[in-house]
């Protein structure tokens, strides 16, 4: 991509007039028009809670029956898979944008079995502008789980660090995570205030 181009579409997405955007915004009205539970994570959620950083695509948590039930009512409907036997990975058909789906029960990061796994999104979603995101707490939780498991998912773990320098968060914000990954939030909360 071209320096000019990446700096239009740069900001556009800070300006929420991208196709991203609109992508999360035509998702996540048929999930709720349908009834279909889901919470945004990735780095959309990020961004809803105050830590903006470029995207090319849309993360949703949904359940097994949300899925389902995405596959029944969406795809062919503005929605296709995004390759052929795609049953996680859609795209939306005037964006283009892919939409990844990940289902409560699976793990972070590497997909083995760990203390932390995907929450279902009906007791882990908090509501902001109008979207179903993951709480900040789970957010951090499920990203500092999957990038002490997956050597390939280090920017995880950066963008706790990010969200800590951004948000200005507490220390004792390690208190509500899973004790598994507590003692890498503290590690990377008191590296950021060493080099603030």
């Amino acid at each position: 991509m071209a320096f000019r181009e990446a700096l239009r579409r740069g900001s556009d997405f800070f300006m929420k007039r991208d196709i991203v955007n609109q992508t999360i915004e035509r998702v996540t009205k048929r999930l709720h028009d349908e009834a279909i539970p889901y919470a945004v994570i990735g780095g959309m959620a990020l961004a809803a809670h105050g830590y903006v950083r470029f995207t090319d695509d849309v993360d949703i948590l949904t359940t097994i029956e949300g899925l389902d039930a995405i596959h029944q009512r969406l795809v062919g409907r503005g929605f296709v898979p995004a390759f052929q036997g795609a049953r996680k990975a859609l795209r939306d058909t005037t964006t283009g944008v892919k939409v990844e789906f990940i289902t409560a029960g699976e793990y972070p990061g590497d997909g083995k079995p760990k203390a932390v796994s995907f929450p279902d999104p009906r007791g882990s979603a908090v509501e902001i502008e109008g979207y179903n995101v993951i709480s900040l707490p789970k957010l951090i939780e499920l990203k500092l789980a999957s990038g002490l498991t997956a050597p390939h998912r280090l920017r995880d773990l950066a963008d706790v660090q990010d969200l800590i320098v951004a948000l200005k968060l507490p220390g004792e914000l390690a208190e509500e995570l899973d004790q598994s990954v507590r003692p890498e939030y503290i590690r990377i909360w008191e590296a950021s205030r060493s080099g603030s």
